[in-house]
């Protein structure tokens, strides 16, 4: 890429937003440069609000970074040293084996890493292990419209998954403490929590609901709890519903009704795996992905994709709408590639604009919110005849587990839009390549992979070592710094990394990933003793 690839990329997204720009309304629909939007419109707020606190809601206090305007030169130059700094602000690395219990686990560790496109960032991870079950779960939580919804999915959904999960002499202890006001049993070891939680004031509520739920658990009977696959359906689904709910409900606190309204109105799209030995169950609604990176015992590496983007490329999902809505929506249950015309993913938690009437809609937004000031995006499609069109019902995989399964990586779209699922794996490889944790005689790849064989050993023999200790971060690094040939142009990774907050959502996504590596000599010893 040339020396002006930074003057280029301002020069023509500036251009667009000329165009675009309207009294408080950005409309990207016509955006020359690719919508990398989830909504087809978004609406911003005007300045005086986005650099204020709102009553009540999310603080909606503006990170001040470099925002362009039409007289900018704007050559802003990053010393490796610099680039390197903002790569890894957002890194988290922990081993496994020790952490959880002194029984050799399955999971070996985790290496996670996440970079910001919107400003506050829209994404959220989590790690946690269920302490009243086995298992690790790990999360990521892709949010639009706001991170309102991906925020509180990524602090509540675990808990729904781990109380699924209980015996019924377990919920009864639950229960029982709750009804005593006695502590409550933990359910969750946080390894990676999603961040400073937003709900400090109604988390009460939030407990409460969970109760409800374990009560509808035990009214059921069953001993041994759910199975994975259905506790994993069921959480996604009914914690989607309680978030509908609770803004139904009458609530007199404005912090609980604003937060709740912000919640219900923005939307997030989940992955989610859960390892208990040998047995990987991993449920993705949305477009979010999992892959595992595979060694066969000749060395060669592959990918097995985990997930299906549910989205409009995917011909069962375009099915699949079809049949529930009437025939004569055919043609406008997805129109632009999008559902309605304004969304890209057809499953996620929230976007109620997308599930309710539109009756309920004006019905709860009378009730006197300022939308203004909490930012709510309010767009009625035209052809809205028969919701819901949207749903967070979860497509559940298993797979289980073999020696040969040496990584699984999970991302938001932002990695997914940059690089595929086959590069995704020879990048990993190739970061456990230079850093000694595999011999480079292994670092073989099928053909489809192997094209990039000689530009690794190119890199090596000129001394281009890896800078990174973390695999997410290598990752990142490369989705936003490599060219079309998979070569790393330092000029391209500076020029994403200082592009204004006005400018980076149109040219790249929040990204977040985390690997997880298995611990190979575990599985081979489950089968042997099995």
């Amino acid at each position: 890429m040339s020396s002006t690839v930074s003057f280029w990329i301002l020069s023509s997204a500036r251009n667009s937003i000329a165009a675009l720009q309207g009294g408080r309304h950005l409309y990207l629909r016509c955006a020359s440069n690719g919508n990398k939007s989830k909504w087809r419109f978004f609406l911003q707020a005007p300045a005086t609000l986005k650099n204020t606190a709102s009553r009540g809601g999310f603080a909606m206090q503006k990170a001040y970074r470099h925002t362009s305007t039409e007289e900018d030169d704007f050559h802003l130059q990053l010393s490796p040293e610099q680039v390197n700094e903002v790569l890894r602000a957002g890194e988290s690395a922990h081993k496994i084996a020790d952490l959880i219990s002194r029984v050799p686990n399955s999971v070996l560790r985790y290496e996670s890493n996440q970079l910001a496109a919107n400003s506050p960032v829209e994404d959220r991870r989590g790690v946690a292990s269920c302490l009243q079950t086995n298992g690790l779960m790990f999360g990521i939580f892709d949010g639009h419209g706001g991170h309102a919804c991906a925020q509180a999915v990524s602090e509540r959904l675990f808990y729904y998954v781990a109380v699924s999960l209980m015996s019924q002499q377990t919920l009864e202890q639950m229960e029982g403490a709750m009804e005593s006001m006695k502590p409550l049993l933990p359910i969750l070891q946080w390894l990676k929590h999603p961040g400073a939680s937003i709900y400090k004031d109604v988390t009460s509520v939030h407990l409460d609901h969970l109760r409800v739920y374990w009560q509808e658990l035990l009214d059921l009977h069953m001993e041994m709890g759910l199975n994975i696959e259905e506790a994993l359906m069921y959480s996604f689904q009914r914690l989607d519903s309680d978030i509908s709910l609770e803004i139904q409900a009458p609530l007199e606190d404005e912090i609980t009704r604003n937060l709740s309204l912000q919640v219900a109105f923005s939307g997030a799209t989940a992955c989610v795996a859960h390892v208990d030995g040998v047995h990987l169950h991993v449920a993705n609604a949305g477009d979010c992905r999992a892959i595992l990176g595979v060694q066969e015992d000749n060395g060669m590496w592959s990918c097995l994709p985990l997930t299906h983007d549910h989205n409009a490329w995917n011909q069962a999902e375009l099915s699949r709408l079809k049949g529930e809505h009437p025939e004569s929506e055919d043609r406008t249950v997805i129109m632009d590639d999008r559902l309605l015309g304004v969304l890209m993913p057809c499953r996620a938690f929230g976007d109620v604009q997308l599930k309710w009437s539109k009756e309920l809609q004006r019905s709860i937004l009378e009730r006197g919110f300022d939308t203004e000031a909490l930012n709510i995006y309010q767009f009625t499609p035209p052809h809205y005849h028969t919701p819901p069109y949207l749903t967070a019902k979860p497509e559940v995989t298993y797979h289980r587990l073999r020696p040969q399964d040496k990584f699984l990586v999970l991302a938001s779209d932002g990695l997914w839009d940059m690089v595929g699922n086959e590069d995704v794996v020879r990048l990993v490889v190739e970061h456990l390549a230079e850093a000694g944790q595999h011999k480079p005689n292994l670092v073989q790849r099928p053909a489809k992979l192997g094209r990039m064989q000689s530009l690794l050993l190119q890199r090596k023999a000129q001394g281009l070592h890896s800078a990174d200790h973390n695999a997410a971060t290598h990752l990142i690094r490369h989705a936003i710094g490599s060219n079309e040939y998979g070569e790393m142009e330092p000029e391209r990774l500076t020029a994403m990394l200082t592009l204004p907050e006005d400018l980076a959502r149109m040219y790249r996504d929040d990204i977040t990933v985390t690997v997880v590596y298995f611990n190979s000599d575990s599985i081979d010893a489950y089968y042997k003793e099995s």
